[in-house]
C-alpha cells in the first residue's frame, strides 16, 4: 500500500480539497483508495456524508497513535493507496502522519507567508527522513507570483507539477460530495489534478522501486 500525507502548518492551503481530488483521481483505474481524516475540522468526513459512493474509504483519526493502526488495518483490507489529510499544525498527529508516509506533499499558495510557513513542516519531514514535494495550490491565472514562488520552493526541495489553479470547480465538487475529476471531467481543474496524480504516482513507484526501508508500525522518532 502506498501512503501519501498532505501536511503543512499553514491554514487555508487547500490540503483537504487536494486530498479529495487526488484520492478520487487515483480511483480512475479501479484501485481501492482510502483517506485518513486526521484534521479535527473534519472537512473530509463531512464530504463523505454528501457522497453516495463507498470509496474512497474514509477513516477518522483523532489520536496520534491511531494513525499507525489505521494504516495497518487499511493495508489488511487491500487498500492500494491511502491519503492522509492533516490539521494546519505540526502537532503529534501530523508528525505521525509524516512518519507513516511514503511521500509527503506540502501544499503552499504562491505567497511569501505560505512559503515561510512551510519551512517548519519541511524541517519536520527532513528530520523524519521522509520523501517530500511541494505543490503550488490555488494559483492565480495571471501575474508573476507563481513563477517567483516556484523558484523559491524549488530552492527548498522538489516541486510537484503542475501547479493547481484557483478554480471554482474544486469547491463546487467538494460541496457536491464529488472529486473534481467526477464533477467536471473535461474541465481544466480536472486536467490539473489528473496530471498531479500521475506525477505523484511516479514518485511513489520510484520510492518503492528503491526499496526504501519503512515499517508501517515503526514509532516516530521524537
Amino acid at each position: 500500500m502506498y501512503v501519501l500525507a498532505l501536511v503543512t502548518q499553514k491554514g487555508g492551503s487547500g490540503k483537504s480539497t487536494l486530498a479529495v481530488g487526488i484520492a478520487v483521481a487515483a480511483m480512475a483505474n479501479g484501485e481501492r483508495v482510502a483517506i485518513v481524516d486526521a484534521d479535527p475540522q473534519g472537512t473530509i468526513s463531512k464530504w463523505r456524508e454528501r457522497r453516495g459512493h463507498p470509496y474512497p474509504r474514509i477513516v477518522r483519526v483523532a489520536d496520534p497513535a491511531g494513525i499507525e493502526g489505521a494504516l495497518v488495518n487499511l493495508e489488511a483490507e487491500g487498500i492500494w493507496l491511502t491519503v492522509i489529510d492533516t490539521a494546519a499544525t505540526n502537532n503529534d498527529l501530523a508528525m505521525r502522519a509524516i512518519a507513516g508516509a511514503d511521500l509527503c506533499l506540502i501544499p503552499a499558495r504562491p505567497s511569501l507567508a505560505d512559503i515561510e510557513a512551510a519551512i517548519p513542516t519541511l524541517i519536520a519531514v527532513r528530520r523524519l527522513n521522509r520523501r517530500f514535494a511541494f505543490v503550488l495550490n490555488q494559483t492565480p491565472p495571471r501575474g508573476c507570483r507563481v513563477s517567483e514562488a516556484a523558484t523559491s520552493l524549488n530552492s527548498l526541495g522538489v516541486l510537484a507539477l503542475p501547479c493547481i489553479g484557483q478554480r471554482n470547480d474544486h469547491q463546487d465538487a467538494l460541496g457536491a460530495g464529488l472529486g473534481v475529476t467526477e464533477f467536471s471531467q473535461e474541465g481544466r481543474a480536472s486536467e490539473e489534478v489528473c496530471e498531479l496524480w500521475r506525477w505523484i504516482l511516479k514518485k511513489l513507484v520510484e520510492g518503492a522501486s528503491a526499496h526504501e526501508p519503512h515499517e508501517r508500525n515503526e514509532k516516530a522518532p521524537y
